[in-house]
């Protein structure tokens, strides 16, 4: 498999700097970070390590739930799935995430609302970026959609 790449060019400290990740195995872009808008409840147009992670989480989620349908019966038309992953204060000094949210809705055909919910229980404890944060509780709002 693949590795992938990001950067990250950082200028000042903490507080006052600022910085801007690339996308560099893909060229999707580079997007502006600052840790003061990192901790705003309104980002004001940069990304942070957490929208990142969210980004990474709902996409991986995605296609893990997709492939586990298919494995139970099922055909995936459409999968709605939403990452909310929440930065904040480590006990032991500094911070942390301290919880990500895992919501889909999910049109599928062949499968009833039970074996559904066993696809989306086994593909929020399998998919690989699931593993990659296994310190950080994840939860999840799962829901069949006719």
């Amino acid at each position: 498999m693949p590795t992938r790449t990001a950067r990250t060019a950082w200028n000042g400290d903490l507080q006052t700097g600022s910085g801007q990740v690339e996308l560099s195995s893909s060229k999707a872009g580079t997007y502006e970070v600052s840790f003061p808008k990192r901790a705003a409840d309104d980002a004001q147009g940069t990304t942070s390590p957490e929208e990142l992670v969210a980004a990474a989480h709902s996409a991986c989620y995605a296609m893990s739930l997709s492939n586990g349908i298919a494995q139970a019966g099922g055909t995936t038309n459409a999968l709605d799935v939403q990452a909310d992953v929440t930065l904040g204060a480590d006990p032991n000094g500094g911070f942390k995430l301290t919880g990500i949210k895992l919501t889909v809705r999910g049109e599928v055909d062949g499968l009833d609302n039970d074996a559904f919910q066993k696809a989306a229980e086994a593909a929020k404890a399998g998919c690989p970026i699931s593993k990659a944060l296994a310190a950080v509780d994840i939860t999840l709002d799962a829901a069949l959609e006719r």
